[in-house]
């Protein structure tokens, strides 16, 4: 595309550009949370036999319809984030989000629940593959893992105030307003995403992130075979640039990864209140907010692990990952034999999430745009999530599976972290052979 912008006006609209959208995707991510969190909140009310009388089976099966149809999902938007572009689907994606949590709002079966939070599954799958491809566009390798450390930040920021509010407004307004009010809040959203986002900087007349930065692109290693042989490169989104993404070793690898590395994850949101409950003799309110520790750990690790895969390992992602997934294997391994205190238990938390979030980030978000490239990245992004929402179901259901091997009210938690330990240290051993590992570029200099 020929500029349209003077070449001496290109910097400062180029960089106002790029952190508009950096805002605006972040808000947009972490918008997604308002009415992904909605149910969990209003679960305590739902409950009652005077409302609908929901049982903790009801709430499991509704949640496995949830975390079944967003494992769906990542794949599918992932390969739909490149074929037609961010914009297109993140808008549908959310607005069909708002209009899913209007319904569950005013719903009054248990079935109905279940279906629509399914659906809720398949239209929040629709944000993080293909927003991660809007950032690969705007900013390149060199500063991507501090980038997306700070990005990265919207998924603990946004659940945190999604779960505020959603429970603000369910106990002002009823169980219902936990659904109304953070849609009404995410169409806000949906309106300032439609005026400011742009998929890459050539839709707005400027230079790609590459020719702006004189950097070398990062290419799938057919397409670099194909430019050295003379061969037209494949277009952006392109059925071949997809299939070759699907079977890039580096992004398999990934997926398998992310696959061992997110039942830790999802385990402890999902069972680390029931956890300090038992061990502590706290109430619901005590564990929840102890519990919560996990997650005010995520921001400094995507930051601190963001800024050392860039400044320290130079673009390398793979040796924070290491060491980060070899440190927490270890403290998941000891974890059930830390001393029962608030103190000593809620940084135990913290350290979890501060070692967890460091691989979650640069393995589903920096590295999964370094090796899928701007070409294919929300479909790399999508794969390999999916394969960590399939591993998100098994650590969600992990405590119930071994409480019935080992049987009911029999203490289960030292064998949960024993296991937990383990799919932490495979990951860790699959990654280590790709220690220094960078993606390939493009054989001509783009400076």
């Amino acid at each position: 595309m020929a500029l349209t912008t003077p070449r001496e006006n290109i910097r400062p609209r180029y960089e106002r550009l790029r952190w508009q959208v950096f805002a605006v995707t972040w808000l947009a991510y972490a918008g997604f949370y308002l009415t992904r969190k909605s149910f969990s909140i209003a679960k305590v009310e739902l409950a009652k036999p005077d409302v609908m009388g929901l049982s903790l089976g009801d709430m499991a099966w509704i949640d496995g319809a949830y975390l079944t149809a967003y494992a769906v999902g990542q794949f599918t938007w992932g390969m739909a984030g490149d074929r037609f572009g961010t914009r297109r689907v993140i808008l549908i994606g959310m607005m069909a989000s708002i209009l899913v949590g209007v319904a569950m709002g005013v719903s009054t079966f248990v079935l109905v629940l279940a279906v629509l939070f399914g659906v809720q599954g398949l239209c929040q799958a629709t944000g993080w593959a293909p927003l991660t491809k809007c950032i690969a566009n705007f900013f390149s390798q060199h500063e991507r893992g501090r980038v997306m450390g700070l990005w990265c930040t919207n998924y603990a920021i946004g659940g945190l105030l999604a779960s505020w509010l959603a429970g603000w407004a369910a106990v002002e307004y009823g169980w219902r307003a936990a659904f109304f009010v953070p849609a009404g809040v995410l169409f806000v959203i949906w309106l300032l995403f439609l005026m400011f986002q742009k998929n890459r900087p050539e839709d707005a007349g400027l230079p790609s992130i590459e020719a702006y930065h004189h950097e070398k692109e990062a290419v799938l290693d057919d397409n670099d075979n194909d430019a050295m042989a003379g061969v037209e490169e494949p277009a952006d989104g392109s059925w071949h640039v997809i299939r070759q993404v699907l079977s890039d070793r580096m992004i398999l690898l990934l997926g398998a990864v992310y696959f061992f590395l997110k039942p830790t994850r999802y385990l402890v949101l999902f069972s680390a209140p029931l956890y300090l409950s038992q061990r502590l003799g706290t109430d619901a309110l005590d564990s929840g907010v102890l519990g919560s520790m996990f997650e005010l750990a995520g921001p400094a690790g995507v930051l601190i692990g963001g800024w050392a895969s860039d400044k320290v390992f130079k673009s390398r992602r793979v040796p924070m990952c290491v060491m980060a997934l070899a440190a927490l294997a270890v403290l998941l391994f000891f974890f059930d034999d830390i001393p029962a205190t608030r103190t000593y238990l809620g940084l135990g938390l913290f350290g979890v999430g501060f070692l967890l979030f460091i691989p979650d980030s640069l393995v589903s978000g920096t590295a999964a745009i370094d090796f899928g490239t701007k070409q294919g990245a929300s479909t790399a992004a999508g794969f390999i999530n999916g394969c960590g929402s399939i591993g998100a179901i098994a650590g969600g259901t992990l405590p119930g599976w071994i409480g019935g091997l080992v049987g009911q009210g029999t203490y289960i938690w030292d064998d949960v972290f024993f296991w937990l330990s383990v799919t932490i240290a495979i990951a860790a051993v699959l990654l280590l052979p790709q220690w220094n590992r960078l993606p390939t570029t493009s054989s001509d200099d783009t400076a």
